[in-house]
């Protein structure tokens, strides 16, 4: 938990919610193709969900996350 994550894609502008398997994270859209964030407390393994106005993106594989 609270490992920095880099997540890239396209069309994140405007991102409105980052989960890791349901699990809110605070996160920072750093430009249109880049959102940084940290691994959530409480986070478990599964997909991360990036929600901007055109929908909702899901990873292509799963997030695993450690003790």
């Amino acid at each position: 938990m609270g490992a920095a994550v880099k997540i890239l894609g396209t069309n994140l502008t405007g991102a409105t919610s980052v989960t890791f398997n349901g699990t809110a994270a605070t996160f920072t859209v750093v430009s249109k193709s880049e959102i940084t964030t940290t691994v959530p407390a409480g986070a478990t393994t599964g997909t991360v969900e990036v929600t901007t106005s055109r929908g909702t993106l899901k990873s292509n594989t799963k997030f695993r996350v450690t003790p």
